[in-house]
């Protein structure tokens, strides 16, 4: 599949962002509510030079199951390899529409080990940042109350679903009826009172005619007020993506559009309506902001900072992932503008097609993450010298100061 079938970023209306930094110095005290207690210490020595960060749709997991590979490359990183090195890691995707705590339940049940919040972000887990930023907020996306949920343990004040709005007016919406449960979960809201300060799509929609519907009314209409229409459209409260994937890899034997596709339906419908005259602001969190990438390495210095009382930074970021449009293009574009060396994996067990030319170039191509994960081993061992050192020293129990020193000062590594 050629580069162009994807929805670049950059090609959007002109309200939305490029592949940029927020320019935000957020705090490491945003992430203290995900990082976990200090584990029991290792067995391994842990690998201080270098980490990894994984994509997990296409990488790890596909249709809900494990790929084969990704158990064992998670052997891999904790120790189980011929060096006894375990590597520190962190999980970066941009599917959500559930809390960190239950996508790190289902994921340790995939891959048969136990993932922790503090090593794990959703597409929208850098939202949390902005609850104090706004008041009320209408959130898309999901199954059932769960971006509901997901937003409110974020922080935010007041949390507007679609199912509150057509509940209010069943005819705003001609094409979608609640279910007695939707009905009976949706809130009771007089909209002539409410303003809806910026829109945040948690998750991929599970009705596009509906949310689009609402999704346009909220754009051309006064300040965020519904039934009201702007005479410029120009008025509308900001939207907020949680990615911008247009394809992504699931069980079917082809990719299946994502919430990209639904972005780019949206933005152009709205100037349809508006005979090119309105403006929208519209955002886009997720692979490949940078934004989102300089959030992740916030994360993983504290993770490395509980988990292993590491402090100094990795001086090599090794992200694996699948889709040439979202995590190579984003890993290449932080790479650019990072003090360490962020480095590009491609495997080919999601959205990539053998025979293509993507339009964003990995630094490696690889068949699978096991083959990933071995390579950037192999490359730091090689690069540290450590070519001709086996387990004999790193396993040896009582290691002597000497080794000790050759060790942490040559090879990056903390025992």
């Amino acid at each position: 599949m050629s580069g162009h079938q994807y929805f670049d970023d950059s090609s959007s209306a002109p309200s939305s962002p490029e592949l940029q930094s927020t320019g935000s110095s957020s705090s490491l005290s945003s992430l203290q509510s995900q990082a976990s207690p200090i584990s029991p210490p290792l067995d391994n020595a842990v690998a201080d030079s270098f980490v990894f960060a994984f994509d997990i749709d296409g990488v790890l997991v596909r249709g809900g199951k494990a790929i084969p590979e990704a158990i064992e490359a998670m052997k891999v990183l904790d120790g189980q390899n011929e060096y006894g090195v375990a590597i520190p890691h962190i999980f970066l995707t941009n599917g959500g529409g559930k809390t960190e705590e239950e996508r790190c339940r289902d994921l340790s049940k995939q891959l048969e080990r136990d993932i922790k919040v503090g090593q794990f972000i959703c597409g929208h887990t850098p939202m949390r940042e902005m609850a104090e930023t706004y008041g009320t907020v209408l959130v898309i996306g999901g199954e059932g109350e769960k971006c509901r949920q997901v937003a409110e343990g974020y922080g935010f004040k007041d949390v507007v679903t679609p199912g509150d709005i057509i509940k209010h007016d069943a005819a705003t919406t001609p094409f979608r009826k609640l279910t007695e449960q939707e009905h009976a979960n949706s809130r009771e809201r007089d909209f002539s009172e409410v303003t809806i300060d910026a829109v945040f799509v948690f998750a991929d929609s599970r009705d596009w005619a509906g949310d689009i519907q609402i999704m346009l009314d909220v754009a051309m209409s006064k300040g965020g007020r519904l039934g009201t229409r702007s005479e410029t459209c120009d008025e509308g409260p900001p939207f907020y993506f949680s990615h911008n994937d247009v394809v992504w890899s699931a069980a079917h034997e082809h990719v299946r559009l994502g919430m990209g596709a639904l972005r780019r339906m949206f933005e152009v419908t709205f100037k349809d309506l508006t005979g090119g005259q309105g403006k929208l602001n519209t955002h886009a969190f997720g692979k490949p902001q940078v934004s989102t990438f300089e959030f992740a390495s916030r994360l993983m210095t504290q993770w490395r900072n509980t988990e292993h009382g590491l402090v100094a930074p990795p001086s090599t970021v090794y992200f694996v992932g699948d889709t040439p449009e979202s995590d190579i293009r984003g890993t290449n574009a932080v790479n650019e503008k990072a003090d360490n060396d962020w480095y590009s994996i491609l495997v080919k067990t999601g959205v990539y097609q053998e025979g293509t030319e993507p339009a964003y170039k990995p630094r490696v191509t690889v068949n699978n993450v096991l083959d990933a994960v071995n390579h950037g081993l192999h490359r730091e061992m090689k690069k540290k010298g450590m070519t001709g050192l086996k387990q004999a020293l790193l396993k040896t129990s009582e290691v002597t100061d000497h080794a000790r020193s050759i060790l942490d000062d040559e090879c990056g590594i903390m025992v």
